[in-house]
């Protein structure tokens, strides 16, 4: 008589469930080779490594970018001057990477000139650049001049008045990198009233630009914009008569042109005083 085969096959069977089993619902374990060690993480190169995740870099970078930014608008930073990285990522605690994308930035915004191989430098604007740039900024500030002369509540303008206040002191107190940002910011304050967001970022680049041709040409301690006029400006304003304060904006900005010298000497700072860090 034939042996059974139903043990043997149900055997079978069991182990066959079970190999399907581990392949669908464990994975294979890996074993490592016995005394061998596991492999090294790579070296990485601290000029190729980017900032980890859990760091905000949009906010670092928006802090260095300001850091240069708000250094030309109160002239601290010549045109022509120096920016290495090497200095930078040590002053910020960033990677290269870091720094060469800012900078490519402020490249882009005309603030900072990239030379090949010869690193990065505060821009400095030709004479015609400086004839086109002053032709747009007067275009410009008459129309946010005109919505300003429209839209601006009386809050607005108690709030220009103060504005007006701190940079009259500082033109006191002989204050000059004060009074240059003060100033710079008394324009840009009329592009945010005048409600127009384009206006207000095609103006911001413009007086970044003026302010560097300011730093170029202007007498040290005369003042890039006359306080009087300003004033006198914000009180057209008040009475509504928009015509008169695009005038007077205009023939501000083309004394302020005319009056500007072809050249103006230098000093050696280090960058960590330029960029205010020092």
């Amino acid at each position: 008589m034939p042996k059974s085969t139903e043990p043997r096959a149900s055997a079978s069977k069991a182990a066959g469930t079970r190999r399907a089993t581990r392949a669908v619902g464990t994975p294979p374990v890996t074993v490592a080779a016995k005394g061998r060690r596991p492999a090294a993480a790579p070296v990485l190169d601290p000029d190729t490594t980017t900032d980890a995740p859990g760091d905000d870099s949009a906010d670092i970078e928006a802090r260095i970018y300001q850091a240069v930014f708000d250094s030309v608008m109160s002239q601290r930073l010549k045109p022509g001057t120096k920016l290495p990285e090497a200095p930078l990522c040590e002053l910020f605690q960033v990677s290269r990477s870091v720094v060469r994308k800012v900078l490519q930035k402020l490249a882009h915004d005309h603030i900072v000139q990239l030379r090949p191989n010869r690193g990065a430098i505060v821009a400095v604007p030709t004479r015609e650049e400086t004839r086109q740039i002053f032709e747009a900024r007067r275009t410009l500030e008459a129309a946010v001049v005109r919505l300003v002369a429209e839209r601006a509540t009386a809050r607005d303008l108690k709030g220009l008045r103060e504005q007006l206040r701190a940079e009259h002191e500082a033109m006191h107190r002989f204050d000059q990198p004060a009074w240059a940002r003060l100033a710079s910011a008394y324009h840009l304050r009329l592009a945010e009233l005048s409600g127009n967001e384009i206006l207000q970022r095609y103006l911001a680049e413009i007086v970044s630009r003026c302010s560097l041709i300011v730093a170029v040409h202007q007498p040290p301690g005369n003042a890039a914009c006359e306080h009087d006029e300003h004033e006198r400006i914000v009180d057209c304003i008040a009475q509504g008569d928009a015509e008169s304060a695009v005038k007077l904006m205009d023939q501000h900005l083309r004394d302020l042109e005319e009056h500007l010298m072809l050249e103006s000497p230098g000093d050696e700072k280090s960058l960590a005083k330029l960029l205010g860090l020092g």
